[in-house]
């Protein structure tokens, strides 16, 4: 056995094969590194703060190859600015390598408006507010649908649930403010179906049953009746009815009648008017009961007397009254007056004073 291993054939077959094992070896690693360009690498150029355009042909011109990917909108950098790259600038990379940019978009990013419509306004609000969106002004618009949101606004065009915009887009939003009072019903008689859905419409006013003569749904038929009538005052958004035919309103007159009779309430002018006679009845008082006066008792009053002194004169006066004292002698002399003797004065004025006894008159002799 071992004899025939150290055969001189089966040693060159064995030294043929290890050779065509190197030589497949050292084939395939020359082929991968002309392949892979192997010790052919290439600095990655710094073109942060570019704008993508420039970016795009440097990179071109090294040879490399680009991804762009466009982040979150950053408005303190210009719009398609280059913000980072990937691998970073100065590090070295093969031949046709693929080199990953990030850049600012031009604006927000775009997203899609919610359907809030004929939802209610604080509710859409919120949603609205929820994906991104800022609420300008708020437009109150007559609406059967009060506090409802009717429209969105975009730039003063209508914007349908589904639009994209961007983010943080401002927009107006009307919203219902209640139906309109007492509004005069427009008249209709004589227009096509057609017409008569825009008047009524315009008027806001909605369109109830039309019904058409021969049962078809011919929108060119003209309106020979309505109800309610014309003139008659309604709220917003009650329903009109009615009636179409091809026919003219002069042939359509009977059927005009019976439909009065019907819709049209008539009144009876042969019987005369009932008059509503107020009766007023006037409330009676009696009058109160007033109590009779106490009477009073009150002391009788007299007048005080009150006197005063004259000035002393040089001859002697009687005094006034005759109840009044003579005057008394000098001692020494019974003939001769003592002195002069004045007259009482005139009763001064008289005042209220409780009673006392009256006093005698004064004379003063000197």
């Amino acid at each position: 056995m071992l004899k025939s291993l150290f055969n001189w054939k089966v040693l060159v077959n064995l030294v043929v094969a290890i050779g065509v094992f190197v030589g497949l070896v050292w084939l395939t690693f020359r082929w991968l590194e002309y392949h892979t360009n192997h010790g052919q690498e290439i600095p990655v150029p710094n073109v942060i703060n570019k704008s993508v355009h420039d970016a795009v042909k440097i990179l071109d011109d090294t040879g490399l190859e680009y991804e762009v990917d466009s982040t979150n909108y950053d408005p303190k950098y210009r719009p398609f600015q280059v913000l980072q790259i990937y691998p970073s600038p100065g590090s070295r990379v093969k031949d046709g390598r693929t080199v990953r940019l990030k850049v600012n978009p031009r604006t927000w990013a775009q997203i899609a408006v919610p359907d809030v419509i004929n939802k209610y306004s604080g509710l859409a609000f919120q949603r609205l507010d929820q994906v991104g969106l800022k609420i300008g002004d708020t437009i109150y618009e007559p609406s059967i649908q009060k506090d409802a949101l009717l429209r969105i606004l975009y730039k003063g065009n209508a914007v349908n649930p589904g639009a994209r915009l961007p983010r943080f887009s401002v927009i107006d939003v009307v919203v219902g403010s209640g139906p309109m009072r007492n509004i005069s019903i427009p008249n209709v008689v004589g227009l096509s179906v057609k017409e008569a859905r825009a008047v009524i419409a315009k008027n806001m006013f909605e369109v109830g049953l039309v019904e058409h003569e021969d049962g078809g749904k011919d929108e060119s038929d003209i309106i020979y009746y309505q109800d309610p009538a014309a003139g008659d005052v309604r709220d917003q958004g009650m329903q009109i009815d009615l009636w179409a035919s091809k026919r003219t309103l002069a042939e359509l007159r009977a059927k005009v009648e019976q439909l009065n009779s019907i819709y049209r309430m008539k009144v009876d002018t042969s019987l005369p008017p009932v008059r509503y006679e107020e009766v007023r009845s006037e409330p009676t008082y009696e009058p109160p009961v007033i109590p009779a006066p106490v009477p009073r008792k009150e002391t009788p009053k007299t007048e005080a007397v009150k006197t005063e002194v004259p000035k002393t004169q040089t001859t002697t006066s009687k005094p006034a009254s005759s109840g009044a004292e003579k005057p008394k002698a000098a001692a020494g002399n019974n003939h001769q007056p003592a002195g002069n003797v004045s007259k009482p004065a005139a009763s001064a004025t008289t005042t209220q004073q409780p009673v006392q006894k009256p006093k005698a008159k004064k004379v003063v002799v000197e």
